[in-house]
């Protein structure tokens, strides 16, 4: 199954909203309440986040036959070279075939000068936790989040460029 990465276009919004909902519901069913998911997902990933995201940090797509069917989005902290990977999400029938590990290495490879990645990661995200775990990500600590009225348990993790 040949993939390609590269930069995400205005025109792919409605398909990244796709991956981001259809990957949150399949990722956090149990979790996260369905109307806490859908409230942020609203919030998140509406037309006008995804233009200030489009503007402000890095948003690669993974791409197979035209169709995006993952995404991983990117925002420099500081000017020491911290990073922040906020989303990296992939259709489910998609995970597990190299798509993530692509779209970490690539911004790895298109953010200059990055030192340092951060990412919150569920506690109960078993997906989420073994593959940052597999890339070299260690934990920095774990806190209490207040989501939208649901405590989530996260984990903030680094990896070490």
């Amino acid at each position: 199954m040949g993939f390609i990465i590269r930069e995400m276009k205005k025109e792919d919004t409605k398909q990244v909203q796709d991956v981001a909902k259809k990957s949150w519901n399949s990722t956090y069913d149990g979790i996260i309440p369905h109307n806490v998911q859908e409230n942020f997902l609203k919030t998140a990933y509406s037309d006008e986040m995804m233009e200030k995201r489009l503007k402000g940090s890095f948003i690669f797509v993974a791409e197979i036959e035209n169709e995006v069917v993952g995404f991983a989005n990117f925002t420099i902290v500081n000017d020491e070279g911290q990073s922040e990977l906020s989303a990296i999400y992939i259709y489910p029938d998609y995970q597990g075939k190299g798509i993530g590990t692509a779209l970490l290495q690539k911004g790895i490879k298109e953010l200059e000068n990055v030192k340092e990645i951060y990412i919150d990661v569920e506690k109960e995200n078993n997906i989420g936790k073994n593959f940052y775990e597999a890339k070299g990500f260690r934990k920095i600590k774990a806190f209490d989040d207040n989501f939208d009225g649901h405590i989530l348990k996260t984990i903030q993790m680094c990896l070490t460029v």
